[in-house]
């Protein structure tokens, strides 16, 4: 009988944390690659945004699949049982969450008020590459640099509206 119960926990244990990586790794693998400043090798980056397009569905999978084991998993399991559960759990709530929540806004927000210097009193290396925005006698210039952070800059030239973007 022993034997028994013993085998039947692992099973659910490995089970539940099948179930617990997949779901974890379906936000975390995608968040992993897809990283802003770094090189991104084309077949990495869509096997990362395959991942991101159907981690909301498999991530909620996994997690529902993760509480039904916890719950199986609780009645047999000690205190730090208990607590890798717990833990476990938690991981993979917040990955069906975040899945869902497009994340890269928070860091690619829009740059809605602008500073702006003068030619001369700007502190841009000769070789800094720029993208320049001109209408009539109004011209702007927005270094590339800081467009790579923000990707999208609302802006007025020449009494014209302008989305820049890079």
């Amino acid at each position: 009988m022993y034997d028994t119960d013993r085998r039947s926990s692992r099973w659910l244990w490995a089970t539940f944390w099948v179930c617990a990586l997949a779901g974890i790794g379906l936000f975390f693998v995608p968040a992993f690659i897809i990283r802003p400043f770094r090189y991104q090798a084309p077949r990495a980056l869509l096997f990362a945004i395959g991942l991101r397009d159907s981690a909301p569905l498999w991530t909620l999978l996994a997690a529902l699949l993760c509480l039904v084991f916890a719950f199986a998993l609780w009645r047999v399991s000690t205190r730090w049982g208990k607590a890798v559960v717990t833990i476990a759990m938690l991981l993979v709530g917040f990955s069906a969450v975040m899945a869902r929540i497009n994340y890269f806004e928070w860091m690619f927000h829009p740059v809605d008020n602008a500073q702006f210097e003068g030619e001369a009193q700007s502190k841009l290396d000769s070789g800094e590459m720029i993208m320049a925005v001109r209408f009539g006698s109004d011209a702007r210039a927005y270094p590339i640099r800081e467009m790579a952070y923000h990707h999208v800059l609302n802006d007025w030239v020449g009494g014209v509206p302008v989305a820049v973007t890079y």
